[in-house]
């Protein structure tokens, strides 16, 4: 069920059919911004495109928006160049340097293939082409990974000097990444990160989403979405393993433990980057998933890779077919090409019972093409955000409002809504709807982690834990997932009661990977672990690489979506209920925790999944190669990646995590955190 070897290739053939150089592919890359000037190339229109951002700059910012992409080339070209960077930014709304697209096929080759004098660089390269592969990312040619604007540059000036600055790098040198500009390599030594990246670090008080759309449109910014800015993108497989966990766990809360969801709904909204995950998930954890989408080419494009079992675009055939797959108990997933208020509604009208309902289309970016509202066709939303963007504001509210109270209805006859932490409830509080609980500060449905992955998973250390093999083999993959699963199984062994779930849940999932063919782009894996099974994995891992059971290094990362890497009050850190959600510190420790305990690459973002200024997403890359310093930094970095974020949340006084810590403290003599002394709060009644 994954996107098929001929499917790809032949995605990836028509993409570049027109694209040839005479030069080889390593040569393109040593060098870098091309030494004369190349022929002006056209947008390809085999892919999917960003939508055009609306018009924010005054008539000075705009010229200041071309000195600043000119810079990048020789002035002997500026004058050839300033009527197509004009011509972009006033059609796209943004320049983005098409000319200097590569002429070579963009995929994540074998580590073997890369020029450089690292292999940690070559690494490195290989994860920035796996993301901007066509197979795998949303807006290739907008240098877009997933999430509408979730980006790994924002020109292709950009690229080409990141590439070519990684394969001069040496050992002894660190390329610093400022929103996706190469600053340049700077000494330093072995032991320090050989990549340092920023996206979107704003003064606080320039952190609105106007903010992003001028500073971005001026070329001095980007948003790094999660796993886009930070070279850990692995297509939708990392989106298909958290949606399985919380779909199978918001059954086993829904139903009772025990109790198939075979025949039961569970509907939501999107089939883009991440999104369209969430089909495949439906049928791993064994329900009826139905997935309205808007957009037909993200529709169609997720039914031709089987990542969505049958593709309608009735609602009448709709809820005729939904019919049938209740009273047949069947294990279906369906993808509707229509919005997905008329579903809520129409369901509603039908007397249609939905078990669980969630929601994950693009909410933090809810004006530039995140969210389309009801009532208006796709182009008829993508022309109304570029010309009017004030009245398809209005739009998109009045959608929210109209979903939000067809969802109430649905909860009202038992339905268990969950957000799913793409600032769903937050835009539609903001448009007014009826979300909020009686205390008008909470919201009236939990966030998934409130209620599934923060207390089950994310509190005991439990996180999205990947991993990528160099080699390009599926050999090495298919060895890796039978190393993890004898790690886990060993551990399970002394597992305390309160996680051998999530131990047994994770167990099953990596035996199964490989027939559920989750393998889009690069040779990689998920799934969640806690600090004592990532660091045992991955030392089997470089075990495996120094013996030569594994023949290319392998690179370690996770999503940002985990325990301790971001801090995010309506998604990862909405769980905290010490007052402390709003704030940062633990993202910021965690990266510069990593970066000096062998992380290859960290990262830092602002915005991600919930929006531009509502959350800090901290990352990290790192690269086994069979090594003794690989081991070193692997039990010393992964060590404190995890248990940062549970020293965290123990002191908000979440018991998982008190657990957690606790039993950690006690294997491992060197760790001391300071826990919270538990308040009786019969001491506090009658006072306030």
């Amino acid at each position: 069920m994954k996107i098929s070897n001929c499917t790809s290739s032949a995605l990836r053939n028509s993409y570049f059919q027109n694209r040839k150089s005479n030069m080889s592919f390593k040569d393109q890359i040593i060098q870098g911004i091309p030494a004369s000037l190349p022929p002006k190339k056209l947008r390809s229109p085999e892919i999917s495109h960003a939508p055009k951002r609306k018009e924010i700059l005054s008539p000075e910012e705009k010229k200041l928006a071309l000195i600043n992409a000119l810079r990048y080339f020789p002035k002997a070209w500026h004058r050839d160049l300033v009527g197509e960077f004009t011509e972009e930014l006033t059609k796209y709304g943004r320049i983005y340097m098409y000319r200097f697209m590569p002429d070579y096929r963009m995929y994540a080759r074998a580590i073997s293939e890369y020029p450089g004098n690292s292999e940690k660089a070559k690494a490195i390269m290989l994860m920035i082409q796996n993301n901007l592969d066509p197979a795998v990312a949303q807006h290739p040619e907008e240098l877009i990974t997933y999430g509408g604007n979730g980006a790994v540059f924002q020109n292709w000036a950009q690229y080409l000097l990141t590439m070519k600055y990684l394969a001069e790098m040496t050992e002894e040198q660190t390329l610093h990444m400022y929103s996706g500009h190469p600053m340049g390599l700077f000494p330093s030594s072995p032991l320090s990160p050989r990549v340092i990246v920023t996206n979107g670090m704003m003064i606080p008080n320039y952190s609105k989403p106007d903010d992003w759309e001028k500073y971005n449109a001026l070329g001095v910014t980007q948003y790094g979405q999660m796993t886009a800015g930070s070279y850990m993108y692995i297509g939708p497989q990392g989106i298909v393993h958290g949606t399985t966990i919380t779909v199978m766990n918001a059954f086993r809360k829904k139903l009772g433990s025990g109790i198939s969801p075979k025949g039961k709904i569970f509907l939501t909204a999107g089939l883009g980057g991440m999104s369209g995950a969430q089909p495949k998930a439906g049928n791993i954890a064994g329900c009826i998933t139905i997935c309205a989408e808007v957009n037909p080419s993200a529709a169609k494009k997720r039914h031709e890779q089987g990542w969505v079992d049958e593709l309608i675009t009735d609602m009448d055939q709709l809820i005729q077919r939904v019919h049938k797959a209740k009273n047949q108990e069947e294990v279906v997933s369906i993808a509707f090409l229509g919005n997905i208020v008329d579903v809520w509604e129409r369901f509603d009208e039908e007397n249609i019972f939905v078990e669980l309902g969630s929601d994950q289309t693009s909410l933090h970016n809810p004006w530039a093409g995140g969210y389309y509202p009801v009532g208006l066709s796709f182009e008829e939303s993508n022309l109304l955000m570029a010309e009017n963007p004030e009245a398809f504001k209005e739009k998109v509210q009045e959608s929210l409002r109209r979903q939000a109270s067809a969802i109430n209805r649905h909860t009202a006859k038992g339905t268990y809504f969950f957000d799913y932490g793409n600032a769903f409830l937050l835009e539609a509080s903001r448009a007014g709807a009826a979300v909020m609980a009686e205390n008008e500060i909470d919201f009236r449905y939990p966030s998934y982690v409130q209620d599934i992955l923060g207390p089950m998973c994310f509190d005991y250390g439990f996180g999205p834990f990947r991993w990528v093999c160099t080699s390009g083999k599926s050999e090495d993959l298919r060895k890796t997932d039978q190393i993890a699963a004898q790690v886990l199984k060993e551990i399970m062994k002394e597992s305390p009661a309160s996680i051998q779930q999530q131990m047994q849940d994770n167990i099953t999932w990596i035996e199964e990977a490989e027939k559920n063919r989750l393998v889009v782009g690069s040779q990689a894996r998920i799934l969640y672990a806690d600090a004592e099974g990532r660091a045992k994995i991955a030392a089997a891992f470089n075990d495996a690489i120094a013996n030569g059971e594994i023949s290319a290094p392998i690179v370690l990362g996770r999503d940002h979506h985990d325990v301790s890497g971001t801090d995010s009050p309506y998604r990862e850190t909405s769980n905290i209920y010490d007052g402390s959600k709003f704030t940062a510190d633990m993202a910021i420790h965690n990266v510069i925790g990593d970066s000096f305990r062998g992380a290859t690459w960290v990262s830092i973002h602002n915005g991600g999944g919930v929006g531009w200024g509502e959350v800090m997403n901290g990352g990290f890359g790192m690269v086994l190669d069979g090594s003794k310093q690989a081991e070193i930094n692997l039990k010393s970095m992964l060590f404190y990646d995890v248990n940062n974020g549970i020293a965290r949340r123990a002191w908000a006084r979440n018991s998982g995590s008190l657990e957690a810590i606790q039993r950690e403290m006690d294997r491992t003599p060197e760790l001391k955190v300071t826990l919270p002394n538990l308040v009786d709060e019969d001491i506090l009644k009658g006072l306030g």
